[in-house]
């Protein structure tokens, strides 16, 4: 099967990665890509956003599967135009993928599902945001309806920076906070059977110590190893095979990835958030574990028969990610600088660990930096303590000008 994916972060080379070690992929292809997924893939030029384009680009090389890799491509509708021009496609319809493009529309389907979510006002007014903050108290969540990057979410005890943010927004979310621990988990689906991946846990925050504004995502780890063992059952019964039936009952049936954030809170599990796509960084250490070959679990949801497929199969080991980041991000970030210790990287740590590449681009023989997030050090190992220790090792070996990382990726988790 020849397969494109759709995008050029390090979602994306960590499923290029994937894709590129199954033995059922003759061609794989990436567009836009970027520096790294250029050494598995053969990139092509494209508007991600333009779902006609893409689907003459599918047709042109006669791809098999169209894999959708960022949320604003599916809100846009790309999945409709490929899967419309007769080729199968891992990614929800424009419509559906509304389940990450509005929370709004996800807290009315959550309500629909029976799902547990955090209480919350939608407001649009000035008067709407004093009430809801004032109802909630500190401290306090506001979240951007529409997509916003992984970035238009606000948790402050400061009620004038909680306004401020609200009042930035054409239409916000205000909730309640929820206490404990956050856990990613992934589920594939095809509107009707629903396979969960293995979950996850990401860190947000800039800063070690969970310090520091909001980003996209400093790192990941997997498993985890004080979770509840019937923590991936409990969320399938309870929250994402509700919501799938939700979907396909009101007529917008969900396939591709579903994504439920998760708040184990004192009260039980509650959902966070919906995305509509594979998460970064949570994808890289989750892709990293697991042993089944990616291309067919895909096709199956595209073609919706995961109802026959196997079961997943997965590696024991432990996998940690580690985000390197640019000088000044989350906010605007330098970009153009020169990154050294890829190819030593390569030389002294794989397989255990590698580099996927987020914000990078070629210039002649150099990669150099061109975003927020530049790179990912994924690695594996027997614990997430040895897995933590691979990843800081090779990561020691790559120098960029001004970076940042945090160094508590898993930490507490590998603690015990």
């Amino acid at each position: 099967m020849k397969v494109l994916v759709i995008g050029g972060g390090a979602r994306e080379h960590a499923l290029c990665r994937s894709l590129s070690l199954d033995p059922d992929v003759t061609a794989l292809y990436c567009a836009p890509g970027n520096a790294g997924i250029a050494e598995v893939a053969e990139l092509h030029p494209v508007d991600a956003l333009d779902g006609d384009a893409v689907a003459r680009l599918a047709t042109e090389l006669g791809a098999g599967l169209v894999v959708v890799g960022p949320e604003a491509p599916l809100v846009a509708g790309v999945a409709d135009a490929v899967r419309a021009a007769g080729i199968p496609c891992f990614g929800p319809s424009g419509e559906a993928a509304r389940l990450e493009g509005s929370k709004a529309f996800a807290k009315d389907v959550m309500a629909g599902a029976g799902v547990p979510t955090a209480r919350s006002y939608v407001c649009t007014t000035p008067e709407e945001i004093d009430k809801a903050l004032d109802a909630f108290g500190a401290p306090y969540v506001v979240k951007d309806d529409g997509l916003a990057a992984g970035k238009g979410v606000v948790v402050t005890d400061d009620v004038a920076a909680a306004r401020a943010h609200a009042l930035s927004c054409d239409r916000v979310v205000i909730e309640e906070f929820l206490d404990g621990p956050e856990v990613s988990l992934f589920a594939i689906t095809d509107g009707t059977t629903v396979l969960p991946l293995q979950p996850a846990q990401d860190f947000k925050r800039a800063l070690d110590g969970d310090e520091g504004p909001n980003t996209g995502g400093m790192g990941a780890y997997s498993p985890l190893p004080w979770a509840d063992p019937e923590l991936v059952d409990d969320v399938l019964e309870t929250v994402l095979q509700p919501t799938v039936d939700e979907l396909r009952r009101r007529g917008t049936p969900f396939s591709g990835l579903l994504y439920a954030g998760l708040a184990i809170t004192s009260r039980g599990v509650r959902v966070i958030e919906f995305n509509a796509r594979f998460g970064d960084p949570e994808t890289q250490v989750v892709l990293a574990r697991l042993k089944t070959p990616l291309a067919g679990v895909l096709l199956a949801s595209a073609n919706g028969t995961l109802d026959v497929f196997p079961a997943l199969k997965w590696r024991d080991d432990a996998a940690v990610t580690v985000v390197i980041a640019s000088h000044n991000y989350p906010d605007t970030p330098r970009t153009g600088d020169p990154i050294d210790g890829l190819a030593d990287v390569a030389a002294q740590d794989a397989p255990d660990a590698y580099v996927l590449h987020a914000g990078t681009r070629a210039e002649g023989d150099a990669v150099v930096s061109a975003g927020g997030r530049v790179l990912s050090v994924t690695a594996i190992g027997k614990d997430l303590a040895a897995a933590r220790e691979r990843a800081y090792t090779a990561l020691g070996r790559i120098s960029l000008d001004g970076s940042q990382h945090r160094t508590d990726i898993a930490l507490k988790a590998s603690e015990g």
